[in-house]
């Protein structure tokens, strides 16, 4: 009788991608994704220790598919959103894992060269070396929360969506104004949580570019020093 086929590391990780798409990280286990492979999950382990090892690497996945291709350009804000927005592009493809990204911080290979890239960034915009770190985290923390609100929208039904806007245009437009008088003022120009997400994106992440410009030391002219 013919062996089990061997699967390899990156054929797992193929097929724990696909499962992902339709399912989440709490519903996701090494038993379902060996049933796919038509295998016991005890040869999973062998590739990966755990469920969470898996989950890392599936996600390290789409951000190296993001960086796949990058090549830096322009000034250090430049060079930040682009690859901010390269990385929410990926997982918008696949919103299920941006959760498991959010959840299961990677540590392989591109997660570093996002890492990489974010703190040569930094580095080019004057920061001192002190204070690139905290900023980094900031960064980094925005984005992943950033794209894991976004997907969470993306991955809801159109009717759940649709049932969605209505409670919100009852729960805004039939606010009372003695209760909430702010809420009544504009409620006709307050938008629900879906709607602009690229917009706020961006805009999230260039006030935290700007915050960040307002702490670079002012550089000394050329020459300059003292008599």
């Amino acid at each position: 009788m013919a062996g089990r086929r061997r699967w390899s590391t990156e054929e797992i990780l193929e097929a724990a991608t696909e499962l992902l798409r339709t399912s989440d990280a709490e519903s996701f286990s090494v038993r379902k994704l060996g049933a796919v492979l038509g295998t016991d999950s005890s040869s999973l382990y062998r590739h990966f220790r755990s469920k969470t090892e898996l989950l890392r690497a599936v996600a390290d996945r789409i951000l190296l598919a993001a960086m796949d291709g990058y090549h830096p350009e322009g000034d250090w804000k430049q060079r930040i959103t682009a690859l901010a927005l390269r990385v929410r592009e990926a997982f918008g493809q696949q919103p299920q894992l941006a959760a498991v990204w959010g959840r299961y911080a990677s540590s392989g290979t591109g997660s570093r060269l996002v890492m990489e890239e974010v703190l040569q960034a930094l580095r080019a915009s004057g920061l001192p070396d002190e204070e690139i770190p905290a900023r980094y985290h900031r960064i980094a923390v925005h984005i992943a929360a950033l794209i894991a609100s976004e997907a969470g929208v993306s991955t809801i039904t159109p009717e759940e969506y649709e049932q969605g806007q209505e409670l919100f245009r009852v729960a805004v437009l039939g606010a009372d104004p003695e209760r909430f008088p702010a809420l009544a003022h504009f409620a006709r120009d307050v938008r629900p949580l879906g709607a602009d997400r690229q917009a706020a994106f961006e805009e999230i992440l260039a006030a935290q570019l700007v915050h960040i410009e307002a702490a670079i030391p002012p550089s000394r002219p050329s020459g300059s020093g003292s008599d």
